[in-house]
């Protein structure tokens, strides 16, 4: 569900001020994040650290507050009904600002591409397979009502974020709409599963050849874009398929949702908006 995807990812962390604190954070947990698929030796570490500080006083001063105007503009469009095609253009509009932000990011991640080590890429492939099977623990259970039941809790888990607590008949509808869901957790852990492979290839044939920056560059770049739209046609196929049923399941819960419950969501996007405006001002 993309307003409910939005919504996890601005406000995970709880309250307003939460996002500030977190904000602060986010450096370090990057830094946690890389060095649990790499195992950073110590000048890597260094370098690593002040790649991730670097990207975020960029990401700090020139973005966050096209995110708040963007923020500011969904509150005005939730007070009234939505359609399935204004959902896809804000969701169209989130992915082109993580296209600008993985564009500032891939030059520090050539240049750590570059020192990885045979053993750095072996600590990645096992590290790729303890997060498969955390994914088939989460999505893939050994029964369709299981996964129906953890996918319905997932959604209204993302749901109630924003919108606040459902009733009853909400949520039934919620479990009625879900059912028409083309999603598939099988091939999305095959696709996942090809995309690492490609990650792997990908640094190993860094770290080994001399590859110039310009075509490193676009490397990286095609496997960031490859992550939204698969080189393989099937399931390119099956995510637009998916998206477009995305799309019009998040306009169906905006749009079953009370008065009361759409003030929620805007005052929760406006405090989202303050703390976004806050952090760019360098607070």
């Amino acid at each position: 569900m993309i307003i409910g995807a939005l919504a996890f990812a601005l406000g995970a962390l709880g309250g307003c001020s939460a996002l500030r604190v977190g904000y602060g954070q986010a450096p370090q947990l990057v830094h946690w994040w890389l060095d649990g698929y790499l195992d950073f030796d110590d000048n890597q570490a260094v370098r690593v650290r002040e790649s991730i500080r670097a990207w975020f006083r960029w990401h700090r001063s020139t973005q966050l507050a096209d995110y708040a105007v963007l923020l500011a503009r969904m509150q005005a469009e939730m007070a009234e009904p939505v359609s399935p095609a204004q959902v896809c253009r804000l969701w169209d509009e989130v992915l082109a600002r993580a296209s600008g932000a993985a564009d500032a990011a891939i030059p520090p991640l050539v240049d750590l591409a570059r020192t990885a080590s045979p053993d750095q890429l072996a600590h990645m492939q096992r590290r790729q397979a303890k997060r498969n099977a955390d994914y088939r623990s989460e999505f893939l259970q050994e029964s369709a009502e299981e996964r129906t039941k953890a996918s319905l809790k997932r959604i209204l888990d993302r749901a109630e974020l924003l919108y606040g607590r459902l009733d009853d008949a909400q949520r039934e509808r919620v479990a009625q709409w879900l059912a028409d869901s083309p999603f598939d957790p099988q091939a999305w852990l095959a696709e996942r599963q090809r995309r690492q492979q490609d990650v792997v290839l990908a640094l190993r044939r860094l770290s080994t050849e001399a590859v110039p920056a310009a075509e490193a560059h676009a490397l990286l770049r095609r496997l960031y874009d490859q992550t939204w739209h698969s080189p393989r046609e099937a399931y390119r196929a099956y995510q637009q398929r998916l998206q477009q049923y995305n799309c019009a399941f998040a306009a169906q819960v905006h749009n079953q949702a009370t008065p009361e419950q759409r003030r929620r969501a805007t005052a929760r996007l406006k405090g989202w908006e303050d703390d976004l405006r806050v952090l760019a001002n360098g607070g």
